[in-house]
């Protein structure tokens, strides 16, 4: 192979590869927004701050996406 075929290969390989790396979603173990709102609501009370913000509703079930399989 000469290099620039060689150089081609390597670049498609490698967009390939960071396209297919960046398919998915963040990890269960950070906080959602509503689990975020709803901590930060408990620390308000704790703390005795007043006014408290609104109490955040429960978000709606994720379906599961069709690639969740892969990751």
């Amino acid at each position: 192979m000469r290099a620039g075929t060689f150089a081609k290969s390597l670049l498609v390989v490698a967009t390939v590869a960071l396209m297919v790396s960046a398919c998915g979603r963040k990890p269960a173990e950070l906080y959602t927004p509503y689990e975020a709102a709803v901590e930060e609501r408990r620390q308000m009370e704790r703390d005795g701050v007043e006014p408290l913000p609104p109490q955040p509703t429960q978000p709606v079930r994720e379906r599961p996406f069709i690639l969740d399989g892969l990751i």
